[in-house]
């Protein structure tokens, strides 16, 4: 049975938050716990919330702190944000930031009251329980505090704690923005279908598919590497060895990807400030 807090707070409910939410929705999370603070609802959290019957921007003087705090803002957004956080997180508030760069010390600065904190990185895929989230702890976080970060982070995906909290902008730069990467690879494969002539509703369907079915295959198979699975898909001196030689050239997609990687790293440092 999965241990969900007796009350939680989710502050923004974006596409990230949006995410979350509703994996713990269809995790079995009771909407009666759940409190959400999202000053410019979609259509579509306004629906959910209705749908679900959950409590959306209640007045202040109606917000008792949480057993959960999850921020789920845009990091940008921390020390616009910081005052109301603050009011909300109690001495013995868990709260969980999936703050793109912002370090615990930067949330325990403008969270005085709180003692225990998790920094996680969760990806989108965790709307449909694919997500996969690295998370750290601070000194303060109980073995409860714990087991209900894990039982949150881990109902819309996989799950792993991480040995040092540098290693989150790391995750960061690989999962928390790697669907954006995979979906520009499905746009690139489509447009160089279409170049080759497929009609472009076409040349996307089969690249949506080819990548679907791709990542299905690695999901079922979780013992087999990736370079083994490609290995299965290579003939010697045919046509995915001719693609291959090009894409692992000295300047191919492993650099191109590193590159990219690192940016994403970068950035990540460039937004704890």
């Amino acid at each position: 049975m999965t241990l969900w807090p007796q009350s939680i707070a989710l502050v923004g409910a974006g596409k990230m938050g949006g995410a979350m939410l509703q994996g713990w929705l269809n995790g079995g999370l009771p909407a009666a716990s759940l409190t959400l603070i999202e000053p410019a609802p979609s259509p579509d959290l306004l629906a959910l919330a209705k749908k679900h019957g959950l409590t959306l921007n209640p007045p202040a003087p109606a917000r008792p702190a949480p057993e959960v705090l999850v921020v789920a803002i845009k990091p940008q957004m921390l020390d616009a944000a910081a005052p109301g956080l603050a009011a909300l997180a109690g001495e013995n508030t868990l709260v969980v930031s999936i703050l793109a760069g912002k370090t615990i010390a930067n949330l325990t600065q403008r969270l005085p009251n709180a003692r225990a904190f998790v920094r996680a990185m969760p990806n989108t895929p965790a709307a449909v329980g694919r997500g996969v989230t690295g998370a750290v702890a601070s000194a303060a976080v109980t073995e409860r505090q714990r087991a209900l970060a894990r039982a949150l982070l881990g109902a819309v995906g996989a799950f792993h704690w991480l040995s040092h909290e540098r290693l989150i902008d790391a995750v960061t730069a690989v999962s928390g923005s790697g669907p954006a990467y995979v979906f520009a690879l499905t746009e690139a494969m489509a447009q160089a279908g279409a170049q080759l002539g497929l009609p472009a509703d076409l040349a996307m369907g089969f690249a949506r598919a080819t990548v679907e079915g791709a990542g299905e295959l690695m999901f079922c198979e979780p013992d087999t590497p990736a370079a083994k699975l490609r290995e299965n898909v290579t003939s010697p001196g045919g046509t995915t060895a001719a693609a291959l030689a090009v894409l692992q050239a000295p300047d191919g997609l492993a650099a191109l990807m590193a590159r990219a990687v690192a940016a994403a790293h970068r950035r990540a440092g460039e937004l704890a400030g």
